[in-house]
């Protein structure tokens, strides 16, 4: 069975950090790029990040670039994303998902987790 799995939300004040992280199970891992998405209320999910398990390869929206970074545990089927500097603007459901290539695409993701809540109180 396929599960992907974010965890780590929260409330934050405005300039604080969170850790989400992304367990990933039942699937080939490393031919795979994860992906973390996030959708505030009554707006479109964006595409933040994603990381190419292969290689390590990143890549990031001008939206979290310098803020944010993606890592990845590959022994252990992980993929992080640890944000910095938060906004108010960050607050959103955050969601990684999975797919052959690192895209923002929502319709190439093969698999989706459930999402985790992020909340930046000003």
């Amino acid at each position: 069975e396929v599960q992907l799995q974010a965890s780590g939300g929260g409330l934050v004040q405005t300039g604080g950090s969170l850790r989400l992280s992304c367990a990933a199970s039942g699937f080939s891992f490393d031919d795979y790029a994860i992906a973390w998405f996030r959708q505030a209320p009554g707006k479109e999910r964006e595409g933040i990040s994603c990381i190419r398990i292969s290689d390590g390869n990143t890549a990031y929206a001008d939206s979290v670039k310098g803020r944010f970074s993606i890592s990845s545990d590959n022994a252990a089927k992980m993929v992080y994303l640890q944000m910095n500097s938060l906004e108010p603007e960050d607050t959103a459901v955050y969601y990684c998902a999975a797919a052959v290539v690192c895209t923002w695409y929502v319709p190439t993701m093969d698999y989706w987790g459930e999402g985790t809540q992020v909340t930046v109180s000003s």
